[in-house]
């Protein structure tokens, strides 16, 4: 199944898309979040379908909102992809590394992202999101994780690099958390739909290919990530992990850093396409 929102911001109608039809999951939840995933949302959601419980909602003309509602944290894992790691001049990790994005960064697919005032350095970077559905700690082996997963999104997990690696003092989340620096969207995909081991993943800029790789060359699997977090924190329904994105950004070196009027695309299979027009910053009072 795949799980989308639709609407003005704070407004969003939830809506589950079957074959090509949107449905309004309005009749049994008020909105796609924790609650409702780990109220067993999803089979509900399957169970008024095949009753010919949810109306078509009517989509044109409606923004697309981020899949899933605010969630609690956002867990970013740094360098999962060890061509992405020899580009930012490092040796690839012998153990996840973490980092944390503020919820606010979450945004529709398809929303301007304001470059943060005084940036010189803004990247994109094209990631699978694992969401979480049911509360995981301690779990004892990586097989334990997917039973733990809703399902998969696309996510742009957009950085500042000087504020990321020059002025971090060690850590890299100043350079993360500028409001509407993830994009998600435009589905939340159930696991059953998409196989997350093999998904290609692309992007470009103003039309130009910049990105292009599979998961297959994640360093360390969802299994593994999911169950590697849950020995450090419980992770719970709602909460979004990014996975680490390949090599083609420009932290490389080999392309030039966003400015205003730039046009950010990205893709993974199954799970969609974004668009992003990039934009400068201004002041408001």
């Amino acid at each position: 199944m795949r799980f989308a929102r639709f609407g003005a911001p704070g407004a969003e109608r939830p809506a589950l898309v079957h074959e090509g039809t949107t449905y309004d999951l309005s009749p049994i939840t008020w909105e796609i979040d924790g609650a409702f995933l780990a109220g067993d949302g999803p089979a509900r959601a399957a169970a008024a379908l095949a009753a010919g419980e949810l109306p078509e909602l009517d989509t044109a003309g409606l923004r697309v909102g981020a899949p899933i509602a605010r969630p609690g944290a956002v867990i970013c894992i740094g360098q999962n992809y060890a061509a992405h790691a020899a580009e930012s001049g490092a040796t690839p990790p012998e153990a996840p590394i973490i980092f944390l994005k503020t919820p606010n960064t979450v945004v529709g697919p398809q929303e301007d992202v304001t470059i943060p005032r005084g940036s010189v350095k803004t990247d994109w970077e094209v990631e699978l999101g694992v969401v979480i559905g049911k509360r995981a700690g301690y779990l004892d082996s990586p097989a334990d994780s997917l039973g733990h997963v809703a399902g998969f999104l696309l996510a742009n997990d957009v950085s500042e690099r000087t504020f990321q690696l020059e002025e971090s003092g060690g850590q890299w989340s100043k350079g993360k958390c500028a409001p509407g620096f993830n994009p998600t969207g435009p589905w939340l995909v159930t696991p059953d739909e998409v196989d997350h081991r093999a998904l290609r993943l692309r992007s470009w800029v103003n039309g130009e290919p910049r990105q292009d790789s599979s998961t297959a060359d994640m360093i360390f699997s969802v299994e593994h990530l999911v169950h590697h977090l849950s020995q450090y924190l419980t992770l719970e329904p709602g909460d979004l992990i990014l996975t680490g994105t390949p090599e083609g950004v420009a932290l490389s070196g080999r392309f030039p850093y966003l400015s205003p009027g730039d046009v950010v695309e990205v893709e993974i299979d199954g799970l969609g396409r974004q668009r992003q027009q990039f934009v400068a910053w201004k002041a408001t009072r």
